[in-house]
């Protein structure tokens, strides 16, 4: 585990109708997201690797499809720190994520078919009216990045 991510198992209730499964309590996880987000990600497609400065990602993994999520611990003065952890998520694993300022994430589908997600992140994306630079570090995008996913 990393120190001050939050993996919790989601459950599915299921019955003849489909399926329901609880993504935010407030009595169970002190956060407060300010937006969400649906993504749809195609076979084979990674996600980052990237991190917030301030931001707390909170994703939710249910399916249909799955992920290989990547996590490497970058906190400062984190017990943690220089960690790297992988576990797979979706809809074999549904899976909610807190992902806190530091800790530089990203994800792959690993599925035959495309992998749904969602973000409730507890920061507003470019900030009011979209004005800011995004708080984000693109590890992605820098060659001599160690964190690669494959």
């Amino acid at each position: 585990m990393i120190n001050n991510v939050i993996i919790k198992k989601i459950n599915k209730y299921k019955d003849e109708r489909g399926w329901l499964a609880e993504i935010y309590r407030s009595d169970e996880v002190n956060y407060k997201p300010v937006m969400a987000y649906f993504s749809v990600t195609k076979p084979g497609i990674i996600r980052g690797p990237h991190e917030h400065i301030y931001q707390s990602d909170y994703f939710i993994f249910v399916g249909p499809g799955y992920f290989e999520l990547h996590l490497w611990d970058r906190q400062k003065d984190s017990q943690t720190n220089g960690e790297y952890m992988k576990i797979e998520v979706g809809e074999n694993n549904p899976t909610l994520v807190i992902v806190p300022p530091g800790v530089v994430h990203g994800y792959k589908c690993v599925s035959k078919i495309s992998a749904y997600s969602i973000n409730f992140p507890d920061k507003l994306y470019r900030g009011e009216k979209k004005i800011e630079e995004p708080d984000e570090i693109r590890w992605e995008t820098n060659l001599e990045s160690p964190y690669k996913i494959d």
